[in-house]
């Protein structure tokens, strides 16, 4: 259905999201010659890069070590040079899915609301953050409850300390360098944190509790908050092995604040609307080798795919699905083809992409279940195995394989990771 008092607009290419995958699909879109909008629904481009102000982005995409703020303004960069169209507070209200060559992107602006007919969507919006309640958090609502995107925000955007005294839940990556950052600026950070039994941040990010002398309590939760007006402490409690409360093991910890870094999660409400197809492991989209969804012409980048490590693989898989796109416009649809299936084996717990082509090189992206030492990754169906020291549920595996091996195996590979 057309609404014909909003503005239509024609483009090859809408790409939704304005932050290191929507930037770096928008660029390679423009360099492949397709006419491209941008949107984003927030006031400035770059996603949650401008508030990360801590280096570690860009080693692999740059090739040099950048900060967050810096990235951003690299891929901004690019996108002026090239003459990107672009329109910040943005919000998208609905894609529509008319045919395989047919979309259309409704959206709301300070200008007004438009309508955008294009023959391909890359869909790039990132992820949210899990919050207290969907991680069995109960007790007073009170102010001093943060996600870590919150209080990040607020420190690095606003210049605002969240609190004093701190409890983080969560030792993912965000969790630990925020970790870092409110130590740095004056907090006492008390503990943080971990359900699981071991670290789920990177190695490197695991030593910053070591440097600042912060406490992590593995196989623990939070379970409780207590205040009046502001929160004033927390209950912690054991967990068993299969995550189960140890009766008896609860103690408070008086705090000012808690911050949630439980995980993101891809937004995605809008792909299911129109049909997309889901994978429960990665909580984002069964894809293709070109990153195109089960709906012809819709490809996913970044976060919505599948929750990354690394920025410089987010912006990787921008450029993806910008070629994806291309390949689409130019052949009226990908026609369709003989795909490879590629299956979960031994210790894996999710794997991005989900069918292989064989006409191209490919990198797929994979995370464990659980640690293990001296391991090999095996792609049963092509031969291809690697060796590795160590591998972690935070630490994601990313595994090129050859066109030629593809085209050898089979209707399926299957990927393991398995003793040495």
């Amino acid at each position: 259905m057309m609404f014909p008092q909003i503005p239509m607009l024609s483009y090859d290419v809408v790409v939704i999201g304005g932050g290191p995958a929507g930037m770096a699909a928008a660029a390679r879109a423009k360099e492949l010659g397709l006419s491209v909008l941008l949107l984003d629904e927030n006031d400035y481009l770059g996603g949650i890069l401008p508030q990360c102000i801590h280096p570690g982005f860009g080693i692999h995409y740059f090739g040099e070590e950048l900060t967050g703020p810096e990235f951003a303004a690299r891929l901004a960069k690019r996108l002026v040079e090239l003459g990107v169209e672009y329109r910040t507070s943005a919000r998208v209200l609905e894609i529509k899915n008319y045919s395989d060559m047919e979309k259309v992107v409704i959206f709301t602006s300070p200008s007004g609301a438009y309508q955008v007919w294009a023959k391909a969507v890359i869909y790039a919006a990132g992820a949210r953050e899990r919050h207290a309640f969907e991680i069995g958090i109960v007790g007073d609502r009170v102010a001093g409850i943060y996600t870590a995107g919150e209080a990040q925000t607020l420190m690095d955007v606003y210049g605002v300390l969240p609190g004093k005294e701190v409890i983080i839940v969560g030792s993912g990556d965000v969790g630990l360098i925020m970790a870092r950052r409110l130590a740095l600026e004056g907090a006492k950070v008390k503990a943080v944190i971990e359900l699981m039994p071991y670290p789920g941040g990177l190695a490197r990010n695991v030593m910053i509790l070591h440097d600042f002398d912060i406490p992590l309590y593995l196989s623990h939760k939070v379970v409780e908050v207590r205040g009046k007006g502001r929160v004033q402490r927390v209950k912690v409690i054991k967990v068993d092995e299969n995550l189960n409360e140890v009766p008896g093991s609860e103690f408070w910890i008086e705090v000012d604040t808690l911050v949630i870094s439980a995980g993101l999660i891809p937004s995605v409400k809008k792909l299911k609307k129109i049909g997309v197809e889901m994978d429960p492991a990665t909580g984002g989209p069964v894809v293709n080798d070109r990153l195109e969804t089960s709906v012809p012409g819709i490809f996913v980048a970044g976060n919505a795919l599948l929750i990354n490590d690394l920025v410089d693989y987010v912006a990787e898989q921008g450029e993806l699905a910008a070629e994806g796109a291309k390949e689409f416009i130019d052949r009226s649809g990908i026609e369709s083809r003989k795909w490879v299936k590629v299956e979960k084996g031994q210790n894996v717990r999710l794997i991005v992409p989900h069918y292989l082509s064989g006409e191209r090189d490919v990198y797929l992206y994979l995370r464990v279940s659980k640690p293990m030492e001296d391991v090999e990754v095996r792609v049963q169906g092509i031969e291809k195995k690697i060796r590795l020291p160590v591998v972690k549920p935070a630490e994601m595996i990313r595994l090129k394989l050859k066109a030629g091996d593809i085209q050898k195996a089979g209707e399926k590979i299957t990927v393991e990771v398995v003793k040495a």
